[in-house]
């Protein structure tokens, strides 16, 4: 009676592993996502920055349309 339990025994240990290496891979998955997050902000900040200076030489250089 005692093998059996034991082989159900090997299996939750197997499947806990399992949920274990699934839980590292999401929290690294979590961590790329938030640090791909961070460079589209800062690419952003930077390409809006960008417009801001192009709009600025073209006053200047009179060639805006209004």
């Amino acid at each position: 009676m005692t093998e059996p339990d034991n082989i159900v025994l090997e299996h939750l240990r197997r499947i806990h592993d399992a949920i274990d290496d699934v839980r590292g891979d999401i929290r690294e998955i979590k961590q790329r996502v938030v640090n791909l997050e961070n460079q589209y902000a800062n690419m952003s900040n930077r390409l809006d920055r960008m417009d801001v200076r192009i709009e600025r030489i073209e006053r200047r250089l009179d060639l805006t349309d209004a």
